[in-house]
């Protein structure tokens, strides 16, 4: 547009100063080496508006050829983005579908024209992976790290895939790496989540809790969940390293809503009832019995080894004069029994348990109560009705 104007203005020009110099045309010499050329001055300034008008010319028709090649050099380039774009989005589908070696293929036929190459790479990594070749899987991960912005996506897939070989130790160092600058990243903060409990990582696992809550990775109730399992596994730990005293002195040190699980005082019992110290396991189920009956705390009264059970006994007793109806009372009172020939007083403790519940391991009490009075009868009958609960 601005030159087109300025031919306009140059013409005009031209126009009226030979309209004012009509007649006084006036005089050029020109002289270069033993050449000259003469003309007049207004032949001088028409070849000059002429020369102008060529070059301009000239370079538009430079710059039309020039805007045609790029159009054609765009369209083959443009024309291989998409086709790259169409593979990948069918490889990515392949994969989906569990094609492995067809999505691989797939989104290699055109990587290198892809305008986001990371991707490809990343999807034919987790396709070989899916194949379980190794050492494709590796060099294709290899490719993806070379891209620009691919720590974070690489570091990821890699740890997901030694998840899924369960080789989370090789997971927890490359995500370890990887935490120290993502932090809060949802992914890493899940897979950790896992690796801790594979690798019995209790105390990581407790301090992470807050935080998975928080991100809401996890709900109430699962935290709850993990941190008993967390709790528990502690419990064991220290109890192996540090014996009986060691893990009571960590119990003691707990906060005493957690002492009022149930789930927990069962943990606690069993490391020190491992440990031979059954009766501080005593004293600790009794004490929380007291409060908060549990069938599963009664259940491993029995299972105590104490030089004198009569403790035990005498508090079962205790418990049952209160509540008659307590069948996990009379079921441990009846393995007591048991243990000490009372078949009859054994079978009067079954059969009430067996009236308030059913149980397969009472059934199975009962009938060798019943067999060693020599009531084969009857023990038939109880052992047809406990095939009748195995059936059902």
């Amino acid at each position: 547009m601005f030159r087109l104007a300025f031919l306009f203005v140059v013409l005009g020009s031209g126009l009226f100063i030979g309209n004012q110099y009509a007649g006084q045309q006036g005089y050029v010499l020109i002289s270069v080496a033993n050449k000259t050329l003469e003309m007049s001055v207004t032949t001088l300034i028409i070849l000059a508006i002429l020369g102008v008008v060529i070059l301009f010319g000239l370079e538009f028709v430079v710059r039309k050829a020039f805007y045609a090649s790029s159009l054609t050099w765009n369209y083959f380039s443009v024309r291989k983005v998409r086709k790259a774009r169409r593979h990948t989005n069918e490889g990515i589908i392949k994969l989906l579908e569990g094609d492995f070696k067809s999505a691989e293929k797939q989104v290699t036929r055109q990587a290198n024209h892809h305008d986001m190459p990371l991707l490809c790479y990343l999807v034919a990594s987790e396709a070989a992976h899916g194949l379980g070749d190794k050492v494709k899987r590796d060099q294709y991960l290899g490719l993806a790290s070379q891209q620009d912005n691919s720590e974070l996506a690489v570091a990821l897939t890699r740890a997901k895939q030694q998840v899924a070989e369960k080789d989370y130790a090789a997971a927890f160092d490359t995500l370890s790496e990887l935490k120290s600058n993502q932090p809060n990243n949802q992914v890493v903060l899940t897979l950790l989540k896992s690796i801790h409990t594979e690798l019995k990582m209790w105390q990581p696992l407790l301090d992470s809790l807050p935080v998975l809550e928080k991100k809401k990775i996890i709900s109430k109730e699962e935290r709850i969940l993990l941190n008993r399992q967390a709790q528990c596994g502690l419990l064991e730990q220290i109890a192996e390293q540090q014996g009986s005293d060691g893990v009571s002195t960590y119990w003691n040190n707990l906060p005493r809503k957690l002492k009022t699980d149930t789930h927990l005082v069962e943990c606690f019992a069993k490391q020190l009832m491992a440990r031979k110290s059954d009766a501080n396991a005593f004293t600790v189920i009794k004490e929380h019995l007291k409060k908060y009956p549990s069938s599963s705390l009664y259940e491993l009264l029995p299972d105590m080894n104490l030089a004198d059970p009569h403790p035990i006994i005498a508090f079962l007793e205790s418990i049952l004069r209160k509540d008659d109806n307590n069948a996990c009372a009379h079921s441990a009172l009846a393995r007591f029994h048991l243990r000490k020939g009372d078949w009859a007083d054994a079978q009067s403790h079954l059969e009430k348990a067996l009236s308030i519940r059913s149980s397969l391991a009472d059934y199975a009490c009962l009938a060798d109560a019943l067999e060693k009075q020599n009531m084969t009868v009857a023990a038939r009958e109880v052992s047809k009705k406990a095939l009748t609960l195995v059936q059902a």
